[in-house]
């Protein structure tokens, strides 16, 4: 509760006021609302008033880049019984929402969108069936419009939506390359076994996949065929093809455990062996294309984060210019949230309470939101955890409140014990996980630059200026 605050209000009470009074100045009382149910190349519409009462609908079998005259004829029908405030209204369907961003942008209408899985719970809730259809769907969409369970969609600028693309074309060559890796891995289980223990991490190894790239490529369906070329010779071909991965040299360590492994034949299914080192052979080759596509990826995702000015998030420790762009690439621009708390909650880390009365549950994250945004801030966080200096101190210590505590319950089975010092350590990554997200909508909104007090929570630091030209 806010100091001085008679009305018992919260901040959160007003921020949410706020909202909705933005939400009512698009969608006043006396207005219309065009519903419309997007789909590939049929659109529903419905005009319904605020007492959800349909005025008009309409089905067209158009792309939604020609909605333009259904919209007028909508806009048409709607102030002919009286409404002067008109607002449309969808589900962000795919790419096709930007279309009619585009045309209500042109004719001067509002447009508010309404999460998909808002629709879906509210379907269920208005006959407790999963009954669904296009013509049904778009007089919800309106309904749910005039409650004010809607959002502004964002207007992304050039830049922003290029980053946004880029992460995601990185995410897309992320999984690839992954499979590829698990692909070849579960065909040399079978074909030639050994391989995979001549080192520690073969497929993060450049002259390792050097080496099977050489032996796959030459050796038909039996790798002893290339031990008549010696050890030297063998080398020398792995040096040749290892700049291909991106390596400057071969080991010789690990050339030398391949070459010796060329005639073992332990565990090998001879009668599939053929077949799956030539399928190595290609995925070694997808593997090697999608690795050099991410390269370029990440190199034009780094000279975007440049272009916005905000190259100075790779002043975080251990926290990359490539990490930072990717979290940006799901976050869209930091300042078009009203908290860092909204950005948490955008990523689905925020805490879900479970509490009433006198019970109270486990608190776990909310898990909502965007998965892609989640999924890297959480890659995001783990080398910070251990070289970034404030991340580091802020997991140390709530994993070592976390083990007192089990060291007072000895009592406990050992594996219980166990489990729960593991969930305690998933807690503490996820909470270092919300200040990374934190820390880039301070510095971005705000225009500074890292600051380790800051970002500890120095008291001393917290009435500091926010930025240079502040100080200055």
């Amino acid at each position: 509760m806010g100091k001085g605050s008679a009305s018992g209000m919260t901040r959160g009470d007003r921020k949410r006021n706020a909202r909705r009074e933005r939400l009512r100045g698009l969608l006043p009382r006396d207005g219309a609302v065009i519903g419309i149910d997007l789909a590939e190349d049929k659109q529903a519409i419905a005009v319904i008033d605020h007492d959800v009462r349909v005025l008009a609908r309409k089905t067209v079998r158009v792309k939604a880049f020609r909605l333009g005259e259904a919209l007028d004829w909508a806009a048409g029908q709607a102030r002919a019984k009286g409404f002067a405030d008109v607002t449309v209204a969808c589900e962000p369907t795919g790419p096709r929402w930007m279309q009619v961003q585009r045309l209500c942008a042109e004719r001067g209408l509002p447009l508010v969108c309404i999460q998909p899985l808002v629709s879906h719970i509210a379907r269920e809730q208005q006959d407790y069936t999963t009954h669904k259809t296009d013509e049904s769907d778009c007089v919800l969409i309106g309904r749910l419009a005039v409650e004010l369970h809607c959002y502004i969609p964002e207007e992304l600028d050039e830049t922003w939506a290029h980053l946004r693309h880029l992460g995601r074309r990185r995410a897309q060559l992320i999984t690839a390359a992954t499979a590829s890796m698990q692909r070849i891995q579960g065909f040399l289980s079978v074909a030639w076994p050994v391989v995979t223990g001549t080192c520690v991490q073969p497929l993060l190894s450049k002259t390792w996949l050097a080496a099977l790239q050489v032996v796959t490529s030459r050796c038909g369906a039996d790798p002893g065929n290339l031990a008549a070329l010696g050890c030297e010779a063998f080398t020398a071909l792995v040096r040749s093809a290892v700049a291909e991965w991106g390596g400057k040299k071969a080991w010789g360590t690990i050339c030398a455990r391949i070459f010796a492994a060329l005639t073992d034949t332990e565990g090998v299914v001879v009668s599939s062996r053929r077949g799956l080192l030539r399928r190595v052979a290609d995925e070694l080759g997808d593997l090697q294309r999608t690795r050099a596509q991410l390269r370029r990826v990440e190199a034009d995702m780094v000279a975007v984060l440049d272009e916005l000015g905000l190259s100075r998030l790779a002043g975080i420790p251990a926290l990359t210019a490539v990490g930072a762009a990717a979290i940006l690439a799901e976050t869209g621009d930091p300042r078009r949230y009203d908290s860092s708390s909204s950005l948490v909650k955008h990523a689905g880390m925020s805490p879900s309470d479970n509490a009433s009365g006198t019970f109270i549950g486990d608190a776990r994250i909310s898990r909502r939101g965007r998965p892609g945004l989640r999924l890297t801030a959480w890659r995001a966080v783990w080398p910070m955890l251990q070289f970034n200096p404030v991340m580091a101190a802020k997991y140390q210590a709530m994993t070592q409140a976390a083990g007192g505590t089990a060291a007072e319950t000895s009592s406990r089975q050992a594996s219980a014990a166990a489990a729960a010092a593991r969930a305690r350590r998933a807690r503490a990554r996820v909470a270092c996980a919300a200040s990374l997200l934190r820390w880039i909508y301070s510095m971005v909104v705000h225009g500074t630059s890292w600051d380790a007090a800051v970002a500890a929570g120095d008291a001393a630091c917290q009435h500091a200026p926010r930025c240079p030209a502040e100080a200055a």
